[in-house]
C-alpha cells in the first residue's frame, strides 16, 4: 500500500471496528493502532499527512481486534499511571479505575512506609506506588506464576524495587507483617455479570483474576480484611477496589472487623469503587 492519506486510513479502520465496538471505543482503538504501528501523532492525522508504506503488522492487528482480542494483548503493553506496562493473556489488563486507587493511596500517604499489594497481576499497583513513593518498602503477591513473571519483568524494566511472593491469599498467611498499607484489587465480578461483558474480556482475560460466585461475592474481601488485622500495624490502612454493587457491604465488613474511619470513594464515573479505612487495634 502506498501514498495513503491518514484520514482515509483512520476512517477505514474506525468503520471496520464499529462492527464490533461502540463508536468512541472504535475511534480510540484506531488512534492507538495508528500511533503504535505508524509512529504518528494526532497532529499528523489532523494535517491529513500521507504515508508511503504500511507495515504488514497493522492490518494483522486490525484482524485480531475484529476477532475480539484486546488491543493491549495485541500490542503487548498498556499505559497505567503515566508508564507503559507489559501485559499478556495471563494477567488482567489494568483499568482506569485502578489508577484512581493508586492516586488515592498517594494522596493520603508518603514517606518510609511498608506496603503490600495483594493479587498484583501485572504489578501495576505495586510498581506505581514504589516509584511514586521511593522511600517505601513495597511487596507484592499473586497466586499465578505467570502473572508474577510479568510483574517482575515490569518492575525490572521500570526500575522499581519490589519484593515478590507467590502465595494464595485464601490459603496462606500474608508474607509480610508490620505493614502500614495493604492494597488490593481482588476478583469481584459476579458470574451473573458475564452476560453484560464484552467478549474481548470474557474470551481473553484470565477468569481467575475477574470472577467470583454470586453466592459469595465478597469471598476475597472477607479473607483480606481478616488477615489485614494481623498484618497491619495499629493505625495501618487497608485499601480495596470493589464491585460498585458492594460499597456499603464492604464498608460494613471492615467496620465489623475493627476498622475505623471507613470511607467509600466514588470513581470518575460516580460509581462506588474503593473502600478504605484504618486498623483500630
Amino acid at each position: 500500500m502506498k501514498g495513503i492519506a491518514l484520514r482515509q486510513m483512520y476512517k477505514q479502520y474506525r468503520d471496520a471496528l464499529m462492527q464490533v465496538y461502540p463508536m468512541q471505543e472504535a475511534e480510540s482503538q484506531t488512534l492507538w493502532l495508528m500511533a503504535y504501528f505508524l509512529k504518528i501523532s494526532k497532529r499528523d492525522l489532523l494535517k491529513n499527512a500521507v504515508i508511503e508504506t504500511v507495515p504488514d503488522s497493522l492490518p494483522k492487528a486490525l484482524k485480531e481486534l475484529l476477532k475480539g482480542k484486546p488491543i493491549q494483548y495485541i500490542l503487548g503493553e498498556t499505559p497505567f499511571y503515566g508508564r507503559n506496562f507489559t501485559v499478556g493473556p495471563g494477567v488482567l489488563i489494568p483499568r482506569n479505575e485502578t489508577e484512581e486507587l493508586v492516586h488515592l493511596v498517594l494522596a493520603n500517604h508518603s514517606g518510609r512506609l511498608k506496603v503490600l499489594d495483594i493479587g498484583t497481576g501485572s504489578g501495576c499497583i505495586a510498581i506505581s506506588l514504589a516509584l511514586e513513593m521511593p522511600k517505601a518498602e513495597v511487596g507484592a503477591m499473586d497466586l499465578s506464576g505467570e502473572a508474577l513473571s510479568m510483574a517482575k519483568e515490569n518492575a525490572s524494566r521500570l526500575k522499581a524495587a519490589i519484593t515478590f511472593f507467590q502465595s494464595d491469599v485464601l490459603l496462606d498467611p500474608l508474607p509480610l507483617s508490620g505493614l502500614d498499607i495493604i492494597v488490593s484489587n481482588p476478583p469481584y465480578v459476579r458470574a451473573s455479570e458475564k452476560d453484560f461483558m464484552h467478549k474481548n474480556v470474557l474470551e481473553h482475560e484470565p477468569h481467575l483474576a475477574l470472577f467470583v460466585s454470586d453466592e459469595d461475592p465478597l469471598k476475597f474481601y472477607k479473607v483480606i480484611v481478616k488477615k489485614s488485622q494481623k498484618h497491619l500495624k495499629k493505625g495501618g490502612y487497608l485499601y480495596l477496589e470493589i464491585n460498585e454493587a458492594f460499597g456499603n457491604a464492604t464498608r460494613s465488613l471492615m467496620e465489623d472487623n475493627e476498622f475505623e474511619e471507613v470511607k467509600i470513594y466514588r470513581d470518575l464515573n460516580g460509581k462506588d469503587r474503593i473502600v478504605w479505612g484504618r486498623r483500630l487495634h
